[in-house]
């Protein structure tokens, strides 16, 4: 043989592999669903801080609404569907008076709308500043996309705004070092992070303070900002870019702690929302900042921000930030449940204790029967694998396996059973 059909053969993949292939995409869909099992319809729960959303350009081609698990398999089956990963504070949209006629078939009472949702670009199946769709039918090869943690918008690496994607922090292995990333226009709204101390900054490139020392009044120079054009295509009316204010005094940022003070009195570091925060601590709170920052103005140049883990600890809670999250919107921040790695780590939690539910239910079922019926059970499981063996190895190598092979086999199995009996 001259090998000439060994290039074109399919490589071998062992059931180990398989198996080990099917458990990491498994774990993957969990990752992305929380741990969702789509069988109920979420609308019930109310503006959830985060979760899973579909968008339907069959039923809603003006991208203006949003779908829950459940209701993308069961309402919206055999239509175009956009996956848009995860929204926070989204309510399931499915049958309201976006829908037209179209009604919900799992929980069909829903308000005409929900108010507090927020939609851009993506619910139509564009991203980033470019516009394009993804997967992108006119590019050669589809590339990875960012998230930035504000807009919750996807960004191309090429069109983050930086010089070079090599810009990005990462491991040596190519994995990202970060834990969340801001984008350029999203980072007007967050100018006050680098107030922080380098601790909250993923090792690399990043954008570099630029206050003025004055201690005598706590807030920032006065200069307008360069970011409002920059804004991606889609809508950012989750939160609201600073406004220039009258402020005439500078801060020194150096007046901020190294890290070492971080942890202050009274903080909430538990994933309550920012009003359980307020009322639950009654502390006089110093600001790390020592920077009033309603009366601010951005005075960085807008880049691209990536964030250490756990960087959301860090942040001040002192009540002027607090006022400051609120009037911007983003007092989400403030709750760990907000962040991806903690909807991922719930998720991972969710799925061991659906996986230990379904091995105690499998156990307690053996434990039940008699001993001939154990018997039985652990016969046929002998015989499957006897028989599915011989199967493989009298296959013919020079063919695939198709779908009539495999019920043949079970068939003979079903026919030895029979013979036996």
């Amino acid at each position: 043989m001259d090998g000439t059909f060994d290039d074109d053969a399919e490589p071998a993949v062992t059931i180990g592999e398989y198996l080990e292939e099917v458990e990491e995409r498994e774990l993957e869909a969990d990752l992305v669903l929380g741990g969702d099992d789509g069988k109920e319809c979420t609308y019930s729960k109310g503006y959830m801080k985060r979760q899973a959303i579909f968008s339907c350009i069959t039923c809603t081609p003006e991208g203006n609404a949003g779908v829950c698990t459940a209701c993308s398999l069961s309402c919206h089956d055999g239509h175009q569907i956009v996956e848009l990963w995860t929204k926070r504070n989204f309510r399931c949209d499915c049958g309201n008076s976006k829908f037209g006629e179209f009604y919900c078939k799992i929980f069909p009472n829903k308000d005409i709308e929900n108010v507090e949702n927020s939609y851009n670009h993506n619910f139509k199946g564009y991203y980033c500043t470019c516009g394009r769709p993804y997967p992108d039918p006119d590019a050669e090869e589809q590339v990875e996309m960012i998230q930035c943690c504000l807009c919750e918008d996807w960004f191309h690496e090429e069109h983050i705004g930086l010089e070079s994607p090599d810009e990005i922090p990462r491991d040596d292995e190519g994995e990202p070092l970060y834990e969340d990333f801001i984008c350029k226009a999203c980072s007007e709204v967050c100018f006050f992070l680098k107030l922080y101390p380098e601790v909250i900054w993923t090792a690399g490139k990043q954008p570099a303070a630029t206050v003025q020392a004055s201690k005598d009044k706590g807030v920032l120079e006065d200069k307008p900002s360069t970011c409002g054009s920059e804004k991606p295509t889609g809508d950012t009316s989750s939160y609201n870019s600073p406004k220039t204010d009258d402020a005439q005094a500078t801060v020194d940022s150096g007046s901020v702690s190294d890290g070492k003070d971080l942890a202050q009195e009274g903080n909430c570091h538990n994933s309550t929302a920012l009003n359980q925060c307020e009322n639950s601590t009654n502390l006089h709170v110093d600001c790390l900042l020592g920077v009033n920052l309603l009366a601010a103005s951005p005075v960085i140049q807008c880049k691209p921000m990536f964030l250490s883990k756990n960087w959301r600890d860090a942040l001040c809670k002192c009540n002027s930030c607090l006022e400051f999250y609120k009037e911007k919107r983003i007092a989400f921040l403030l709750d760990k449940e907000d962040s991806i790695a903690e909807y991922e780590r719930m998720a991972k939690q969710k799925r061991e204790e659906k996986l230990q539910q379904q091995e105690g239910a499998e156990l307690s079922f053996f434990n039940k029967l008699g001993h001939v019926e154990k018997v039985e059970i652990l016969k046929g499981i002998e015989e499957m694998k006897d028989g599915l063996r011989s199967f493989l190895e009298s296959a013919d190598t020079s063919k695939p396996i198709t779908a009539d092979d495999i019920h043949q086999f079970f068939d003979d199995i079903k026919n030895k059973r029979r013979r036996i009996q």
